[in-house]
Parts: structure tokens; sequence; C-alpha cells
């Protein structure tokens, strides 16, 4: 304990400035590191490693016993589950790339449009559009190469190839015409145009293929492939209407298409229904499409969910009052309204603040993941001039979704009405939406311990730091003092270790 005194002595003032400085400059570095890593990652990285390899070390994982073996089978159906739930769908209001998405580029320099993004459309376009069979007709082949293409030049120029061997040599192609309407048409009148060219060759392949689709496996595939080249023209030319103000031309080309292909439910034109039949004003029309699909055995979105709420609101919405349902309490149908908003936040948590206006819009993804934001995102940006033009709609929303997380606190542990909301979207969100747009998180995550530890320890060594620099003196004081009372303990149990021992053996024992 003498030579402990001694060493204390022997410090000067300068030592615990370095010493306090090092300290506030290394909890600073790992304070920053570990920021970073959890704004990128969601997690703590001193948390992950302790769980992923020092926790196995330590003997925390019992690969042996049957429970664990339980849980694992638990947690692989939960796994299995979240990827179910994290499907990425294709948008069925996406923009058009020429004439909507190069001309927000043009305008603001932005990209609104991932590279995620766009990889999954072309992968679309690949499923959809081609077949086997096509390397034996020129045109065809020349469109199956465009679509693998990332270059989009290359496959506009791709595109006049196949038509011009169509014109040269009586090839058909209509996939040619769809990809210059998509890419190449700067506004919708000319993309109008050229999908109706595409549709004339269309419907021809179409009629040719349906003779031949029973002569072999062949001739299947390529009526198949038409018919998804056809249905995907109708309902574009459909878009064309409505974003050009022949919302009742829209309405009937749907309806027909849904008519003529009712099978094919994987374009969900039901949606793009709905949304002009909500400009129309239609709610009759819009319940009644309401009823056929917000059905408990079809998949559900937010278009679904968020339209089932609005028409409830719409009956109660122009005459509620929070004060009013506060004294005398919630009528039957404000009760209605009240739960199908709660269901809908339920569903996607993200959609208030975009309706509410306390986030702003961006253009929407070509794809998105039910229940994430970059669903929020393409449902606002389509349906928010429907909830303004209901009266109160907004005001009953902005009244009582946010009692939708008291019904479920937990929401990654247990749903009300629906499956637990899935883990996986934050991370989907990012990939599919742009680096300049903040993504929502739900449920929002809490500072990790080591974050908040690391952030007190670097303020507390920064502070003791510039106290010794300010007050060297007073500070050694301090620190001596702290030194000895907390040695203070070791000192006193060396002393009767003194007492009882030799002091022969001692000696030996301080020697060795």
């Amino acid at each position: 304990m003498v030579v402990l005194s001694m060493f204390l002595n022997t410090l000067t003032p300068k030592f615990y400035v370095a010493l306090t400085g090092t300290s506030s400059l290394i909890s600073g570095l790992i304070l920053i590191f570990e920021w970073w890593y959890f704004r990128k990652y969601g997690t703590s990285f001193i948390e992950q490693v302790s769980v992923s390899h020092l926790r196995p070390l330590l003997g925390g994982v019992d690969n042996s016993s049957p429970t664990n073996s339980n849980s694992s089978n638990g947690d692989a159906d939960s796994n299995r589950q979240s990827v179910s739930e994290c499907k990425v769908w294709r948008n069925p209001l996406n923009l058009f790339r020429g004439a909507e998405y190069n001309r927000y580029t043009w305008v603001t320099g932005r990209e609104p449009l991932t590279y995620y993004d766009m990889n999954l459309s072309a992968q679309d376009h690949q499923t959809f559009f081609t077949c086997d069979s096509d390397h034996l007709r020129p045109a065809d082949a020349i469109m199956q190469k465009a679509w693998r293409e990332r270059n989009p030049q290359a496959r506009i120029s791709a595109a006049h190839e196949s038509l011009e061997l169509e014109e040269l040599h009586g090839c058909v192609c209509a996939t040619a015409s769809i990809l210059l309407a998509e890419e190449e048409a700067t506004t919708i009148v000319e993309a109008e145009k050229l999908f109706k060219q595409a549709l004339k060759t269309g419907e021809g392949c179409y009629r040719r293929s349906q003779q031949l689709q029973h002569h072999g496996a062949q001739y299947e595939a390529q009526h198949r492939r038409d018919t998804n080249v056809l249905v995907y023209i109708k309902r574009r030319l459909a878009m064309c209407s409505r974003k050009l103000g022949r919302t009742r031309e829209a309405v009937k080309m749907l309806r027909d298409l849904m008519k003529e292909f009712p099978l094919l439910s994987m374009f969900n034109i039901h949606e793009n229904l709905l949304e002009s039949l909500l400009e129309l004003q239609n709610y009759a029309d819009v319940q009644a499409v309401l009823a056929k699909y917000d059905d408990i055995s079809l998949p559900k979105s937010a278009t679904i969910c968020y339209t089932a709420a609005l028409l409830k609101a719409r009956a109660v919405s122009d005459k509620f009052s929070p004060e009013a349902a506060s004294r005398r309490g919630l009528s039957t149908a404000e009760m209605n309204a009240v739960e199908a908003i709660h269901r809908a936040v339920e569903f996607n948590p993200h959609v208030p603040k975009y309706l509410l206006e306390m986030k702003s819009l961006i253009l929407p993804p070509e794809h998105i993941l039910k229940r994430g934001d970059s669903e929020a995102i393409a449902y606002a940006f389509f349906h928010l001039q429907h909830w303004k033009r209901v009266e109160g709609a907004l005001n009953l929303l902005h009244c009582t979704w946010e009692g939708t997380f008291r019904m479920i606190p937990y929401p990654l542990e247990k749903g009300h009405l629906f499956y637990p909301y899935p883990i996986c979207t934050e991370t989907a969100d990012r990939e599919l939406l742009p680096m300049f747009h903040e993504v929502s998180v739900y449920p929002k995550k809490e500072l990790p311990f080591f974050i908040l530890f690391t952030a007190g320890l670097c303020s507390f060594t920064a502070m003791l730091a510039l106290l010794t620099h300010q007050f060297p003196e007073l500070m050694g004081v301090f620190a001596k003092a702290f030194l000895s009372t907390l040695f203070a303990p070791l000192n006193f149990i060396m002393e009767k270790v003194e007492s009882i021992l030799p002091s022969s053996l001692w000696h030996q024992l301080t020697r060795i």
C-alpha cells in the first residue's frame, strides 16, 4: 500500500488530463461507430457481437435441449412467415418511366427509382413478356435481349430495331411498342399512342396463340405470354385515360378487362378500378368492389383497408366532433368508422402521416412492400385527394388513428386483426425507396443500451478532462482521494494478512 501511495504522489496533473482526454476520445469514437451501425443496420454492434459470438462461448445456447429444438422450429416458422409477408409486389398504379419518372429527374436532378426497384422490374418484364420460343422469331429474340439490358438507351435502340424488323419482314412484336411507351415517350399522350399501336399487334398475337395453345407446351407458354402482354397493354391504356381526365372511359376499360380475364389477379386491377371510381365519387360502386375483394380469404392491401375506412368515415365525418363525442360517447356509426380506421392503421401504420401531411410525399416506387413505407407512399400519392374531398374524413383520422397503438402495444409479438407486424419491412423499404427519403420505421426502435452507455461515458470523461485542465491541483487531490477510497478495502485486507502471517513468510512472499 505504501508503494501505491508513492505511485499516486508521483502522478502529475498532466497525467490526469491525458488519461481523461484519451478516455473521452476513445469512448467518443465508439459512440460514433455505434450510432452509424445502428442507423444503417438497426441494431447495436456490441450487442450483436455479444449475442452472436460471446454468448455461445459462454454456454448460453444448449442445442441438446428439446425445448430449444421446439423454439428453433417456432423461429423457423416465424421466419418463413416474415419472408412471405415481406414479399415485394408490383405497384398496380406505378408511373410511366419516360413521361413521369424521367421528367422528375430532369427537373430535380434526383433519381426517384433505386437500382433494386428497377432490377425487380426487369425481372417482371422477362417473366411477363418473354417465353422460351422467342429465339425462333427475330423481333422477339431482340426484345428478349432488350429486357435484360441495363442501359435504358440500349433498350430503346433494341425496341426500334425490333420495330424495323417488323416493318421489313412482317414480324409482329407488341412488346417493342410497350417498351417505347414506358421509357421513351415523354408525355402520356405519346405513351397512349404507342400503347394503342401495341394493342393492335397484341390482339392479333393473342388470337393466333389462342388457337394453337393446345398443340404443345411451347404453344401454351407462348399463349400465356401473349395473354400477359394483352392484359398489361389494356391496363396501361386505362391508366392513360385516367391520367388524361377520361375517367369514365378508364372505368369501363378496367371493368371489361376484369370480366375478360377474371383469373389474372397478379396485376391487382381492382385497385386501379377503386381509385378511378373514387375520382368519380361513385361510392356505391366502390362499396360493391370492396364487398368482393375485402374478403378474409384474399390478401389485403392498404388500398383495400383504407378505402373501407374512408367509406365508413364518410358516413359520420361531416358532423364528427371530438368534444361532443367525449361528452355523449360514440354512436354506432362512429364506432364502426373508428374501428375501420384502427383496422387500416394496424395493417399499415405509415399511411396516416402521409394523409395528414405530417411527412412529405415522394414519387411512389415501381414495387411496394405490403404494410411497409413504400406501400404507404404509393397509396397516399394517389388517394390523398380522395380523403380531402370527403369533408371531415382527415379530421376523424387525425383524432383516432393513434388509438390503434394502445390496442397492440407489442406489434412485433402479436397482432389484433392481422398477423404481427413483420420485422423485415425497414430493410426492404430502404432498398425500394431513394436515399433522399427518410424511411418511416414502425415500431420506433429505442436506442440500444450500449449507445446510451458510450454517450454517458464520453460526456463524463470529457467533463473530467475539462475540469482537470482548468483546475489541475484540485482535481489531482480529488483523484488521489478517490483512488485511496477505492483501494481502502484492499488496504484493510492486506493489513489483516500481514498481522496474521509470520513476518518471515510475508518477507519471502513479497520477494517472490
